[in-house]
């Protein structure tokens, strides 16, 4: 194994072991820790899918060290610290607390900060990330019904939630290339700065700093930071320059989708999918919470549907997330639709559902956990960041598309299903 990522949602590991893939890295993404059972064998690298996002910052922290622990007891040459391109995150972390602990760990100076992923519209420029045109404190992210990002400057944020000074390489730097860019690595280094936020607007700037970074121990950022990395195995000598694929064959069964995503985006896919003819059922967290809605009841409907795909969602605008909040408490709502829909993800794939999509990263992660599949294999690309995957492990194998809220096009739901044929 060349590289170990750590990821804090199971989407985000997707997506990122997408990228590695593309850039020719034969890659596995494996379900929390695995055993050292895991067959590694031909395998370039390795994406552990934590769930600490949203867990307290001692938990996040505890989950990752053991990742890092797991990933360079295998070889891993390098690490790279994964998380969202919108930077979700609270005052108080994950993401500073964690970096923090890996960088201790693993005994390392300097570290970089950079969740830009153009081909999603994640932009950084003068160390503010934009969601397309819009900084983040005025994008939709602002209303995230856990991590509500209120202000755009990685700086600030990673400053409020990082023992480590936090230093800024502009853009101007950048463009001038991976020698310019190491040049203000040791600048600042010399000046205390150890946290180093990266602007970044376009992939080939990715690639630029990809390379600037080629021997640092840690790396921080979203799936775009990945693109860069394989080359820099590749100029050792260490990475074949042939792409590596393999047949991907989606099992043959029914489909359905579930949501619980309340992302702009995913609002968005639900309402093309509703005017498309989707059979849709809404689930209501207070019906739920009072026992009026069970998962027998949404797998028996879902079931009921026939030929057609089924689309489950609790998805809803920000005024009805809040009311939620305000009767069920922040984080029971969400865990309560989660545990939900991974009630009836189970009952599913009883039913013969072979091929499922599913929309947010902490519902993802509360489908695969139940599913238990020990690992996936990343497949064809329906949009930006979001692949088909196949399972790998004990059990039916399934078909899972698995999306960040905040990714995909309009019509991913309808069209998701032609990239299996």
């Amino acid at each position: 194994m060349l590289l170990g990522a750590i990821a804090d949602d199971l989407t985000g590991a997707t997506d990122l072991a997408l990228t590695l893939s593309r850039e020719g890295m034969r890659t596995i993404q494996a379900i929390g820790v695995p055993s050292t059972s895991l067959d590694l064998t031909d395998v370039d690298a390795v994406v552990v899918a934590l769930k600490s996002r949203t867990t307290p910052a001692s938990d996040a922290v505890a989950q990752s060290l053991q990742a890092l622990a797991w990933l360079k007891e295998m070889g891993a040459q390098q690490i790279l610290f994964k998380y969202c391109s919108t930077f979700d995150s609270t005052p108080e972390g994950n993401i500073g607390p964690v970096t923090d602990a890996l960088m201790e760990k693993l005994g390392c100076e300097t570290t970089i900060v950079c969740p830009a992923f153009p081909a999603t519209g994640r932009t950084i420029y003068k160390g503010h990330l934009f969601v397309g045109s819009e900084l983040l404190s005025e994008s939709p992210m602002r209303n995230h019904p856990l991590t509500p990002m209120t202000d755009s400057s990685l700086v600030r944020l990673m400053t409020a939630q990082s023992k480590h000074k936090v230093g800024l390489i502009e853009y101007g730097v950048v463009r001038q290339g991976a020698l310019a860019i190491r040049d203000a690595f040791a600048k600042a280094r010399s000046q205390g700065e150890q946290v180093l936020v990266v602007d970044a607007v376009t992939d080939q700037d990715l690639r630029l700093v990809g390379e600037a970074i080629a021997d640092l121990p840690l790396i921080t950022g979203g799936s775009g930071i990945a693109i860069g990395l394989p080359e820099n195995f590749r100029r050792k000598g260490l990475l074949s320059a042939q792409e590596h694929s393999k047949q991907f064959s989606a099992p043959q069964g029914r489909a359905a989708i579930l949501a619980g995503s309340c992302s702009q985006a995913t609002r968005g896919q639900i309402e093309f999918a509703i005017r498309a003819g989707m059979p849709t059922m809404k689930l209501d967290p207070m019906k739920i919470s009072e026992g009026r809605t069970s998962p027998q009841e949404a797998i028996a409907w879902a079931m009921s549907q026939g030929g057609k795909v089924p689309l489950l969602y609790s998805s809803a605008d920000p005024a009805e997330v809040v009311v939620a909040q305000e009767k069920l408490g922040r984080a029971a709502s969400g865990e309560l639709i989660e545990h939900f829909l991974a009630q009836v993800a189970i009952g599913l794939r009883a039913g013969g559902v072979r091929r499922l999509v599913v929309a947010g990263g902490e519902t993802s992660g509360a489908v695969v956990n139940a599913l238990a599949p020990s690992a996936l294999f990343i497949g064809p690309e329906i949009d930006p960041g979001v692949p088909w995957t196949l399972t790998v492990g004990e059990g039916e194998q399934m078909a899972l598309a698995l999306k960040s809220g905040n990714f995909g096009t309009a019509d991913f739901f309808v069209k998701a299903w032609e990239f299996l044929n």
